[in-house]
């Protein structure tokens, strides 16, 4: 007892010398290593740890970050990036995003949908048991993250952290509301005041909306370019300005690539630029090897203030996410509380 309690007591105070310490508004990226021997990731497993040692170096220089593992993983991931940036809690997925909290300035956690591991008779059942393993951890490290019911990916609430926000109509046909019911709802859960529903571009399977929206700024999004679909880039103008009174809208150019699939029922995130990961300060950007990318950074640079750090997602693309897919975000009293917990754990 005495030693358990001695190890919080120093957990406790090491949390505060990392407030006093940090950048102002640092964000804690929280990463999910795959389970060592998965049949599922055994083919992309070293352009997995590849990219989650180079994201996550490049995080470490302006923000924080941790990688969660099981313990045959840890010493490969502690050599590459230390020890105190690893902690041993497996997660039975990487996608973080999904099976994570939503909106890191009032901390939900939906309930995980079929959907994200891929729907199928036991899909709710195996998404379930993913986001079980996050909420122990959570429990352990005593987060404060309100719970709801309402079935939702993180995927699929994209918010600027000053009360808007944009969610896929497949938020509205899995939880069986209407629109107006749906608004209410959220804004009651997550604090919001905004919210745009739009149509997902692809129908069916996930229909997140980070893949084709992104904030960049307060009220200022950029979305992806359709030119062989004009129809649909008029509706989802017209969704967002609907929903969002006021938006800024930037469109970016969007070499949408499906060529090279892993798994068809995800499809690819390679050419998605929206699928940036958005802190109070940074953009961390997705690029992808091709001209395009320098088209999009200078892009995305004239839209916002923020600093935007560039990212190289073509390891992982082809999985179906990438920067914002694999990163639970956390701040404040929250993301100091999991750092506290890992450095107890060491």
């Amino acid at each position: 007892m005495f030693g358990r309690s001695w190890r919080y007591a120093y957990a406790f105070l090491f949390s505060l010398c990392l407030a006093m310490t940090s950048p102002a508004r640092a964000e804690l990226i929280v990463l999910a290593a795959p389970i060592t021997g998965d049949p599922y990731y055994a083919e992309v497993a070293d352009a997995i740890f590849d990219f989650h040692v180079a994201y996550a170096n490049s995080v470490s220089q302006h923000d924080q970050v941790l990688i969660l593992t099981e313990a045959s993983a840890y010493a490969r991931y502690a050599e590459a990036l230390g020890a105190d940036k690893v902690l041993i809690a497996p997660m039975s997925d990487i996608w973080a995003r999904d099976f994570g909290s939503s909106n890191p300035e009032q901390a939900t956690l939906f309930r995980y949908t079929a959907a994200g591991q891929g729907g199928g008779r036991t899909g709710q059942e195996d998404a379930d048991a993913v986001q079980d393993s996050l909420v122990e951890l959570s429990d352990k490290a005593g987060l404060i993250i309100q719970a709801t019911d309402l079935l939702n990916d993180g995927g699929n609430f994209v918010d600027d952290y000053a009360g808007n926000a944009v969610v896929s109509r497949k938020f509205l046909q899995d939880n069986g509301l209407s629109e107006s019911e749906a608004r209410s709802a959220l804004q009651q859960i997550t604090g919001i005041t905004n919210v745009a529903f739009i149509t997902a571009d692809e129908q069916g399977g996930l229909e997140h909306a980070d893949g084709v929206v992104s904030f960049v700024d307060i009220n200022t999004l950029i979305i992806n370019s359709y030119p062989e679909d004009l129809a649909y880039a008029s509706q989802l103008r017209r969704e967002l300005e609907q929903g969002l009174p006021g938006v800024v809208i930037h469109e970016i150019v969007t070499p949408y690539d499906g060529s090279a699939i892993y798994d068809e029922r995800f499809g690819s995130a390679c050419g998605l630029y929206t699928n940036a990961l958005v802190t109070p300060d940074r953009i961390y950007f997705p690029q992808f090897g091709i001209p395009e990318d320098m088209v999009a950074l200078a892009q995305v640079q004239a839209a916002t203030s923020r600093e935007v750090i560039p990212v190289q997602s073509s390891q992982v693309c082809h999985m179906g996410g990438g920067v914002r897919c694999m990163s639970w975000q956390l701040r404040g009293a929250n993301a100091q509380a999991l750092l506290a917990y890992a450095e107890s754990r060491r």
